[in-house]
């Protein structure tokens, strides 16, 4: 089995949390992956799409903060819609390890595990395919 890693760097920091957590368990269960970077939650989906034939799995991770905006709210809602549509319209398991938080104080506790259990829960679908 072959699994993507789609990481996006916009909080560099917190990426680099998620990213260590997912590959750790990557390699304790012995799997082949390869990550790729992005600016931004909202381009997941996207490399997810264009891959999706490549993989038998993924796991996306990124962190969106709440600002002063709406625009929180849609990239959040927009790139988890979309992670979700490509989960099932091609019965392909994609973690999901994408945080939303309202401060960086929360998105710094949530990255101490949230990479960890997005992989986890892609090796557990996986698993049932």
């Amino acid at each position: 089995k072959k699994i993507l890693v789609v990481v996006a760097n916009y909080y560099k920091d917190i990426s680099a949390d998620l990213t260590i957590q997912a590959k750790m368990i990557l390699l304790k269960n012995k799997l082949k992956n390869d990550l790729i970077t992005v600016p931004g939650v909202f381009e997941i989906p996207v490399i997810i799409s264009k891959n999706i034939k490549k993989y038998d799995g993924f796991i996306a991770l990124g962190c969106v903060i709440k600002g002063e905006t709406p625009h929180f709210d849609f990239i959040s809602k927009a790139a988890i819609d979309a992670i979700m549509k490509l989960s099932i319209d091609n019965k392909k398991p994609i973690g999901n390890g994408i945080i939303t938080c309202l401060n960086k104080d929360q998105a710094v506790v949530r990255s101490k595990s949230k990479g960890q259990e997005a992989a986890n829960a892609a090796l557990s679908v996986l698993k049932s395919f």
